[in-house]
């Protein structure tokens, strides 16, 4: 997914829901939450009307590694960014399900890895 769009004269226009600053503050929040785990998992994230639900924290399992960094991205530092594709894509897929339970969201590197829902039967 290409997270800028060609702007006319051959520039970059970047979509606002393609900026952090351009998501709602339940997304800003998961999206500082990835960055502050940077390695690990999320469990138990409720997702209604495809925003995020953290008022109940949901289980943090951190990723340790000896010897390596084991401290949050530096963008958690940044009030505004252009955001990778996994997370564009992970609110995509959000945005089409609507009301699911996150089990596990596995983070690596700050950014969603790979993440498994329960979804009501329809």
């Amino acid at each position: 997914m290409v997270a800028a769009a060609a702007a006319p004269g051959g520039g970059r226009r970047n979509h606002p829901q393609h900026l952090k600053g351009g998501l709602s503050l339940s997304r800003r929040r998961l999206v500082e939450l990835m960055q502050d785990i940077n390695f690990g998992r999320l469990e138990g994230v409720c997702i209604r009307d495809a925003e995020p639900v953290l008022d109940a924290q949901p289980g943090i399992v951190r990723e340790i590694k000896f010897g390596g960094d084991n401290g949050p991205r530096p963008e958690l530092a940044a009030d505004d960014f252009l955001l990778k594709s996994q997370v564009v894509e992970m609110f995509e897929h959000l945005d089409r399900v609507r009301d699911c339970h996150i089990e596990t969201l596995e983070i690596k590197h700050g950014l969603p890895f790979r993440m498994l829902i329960r979804e009501a039967a329809a």
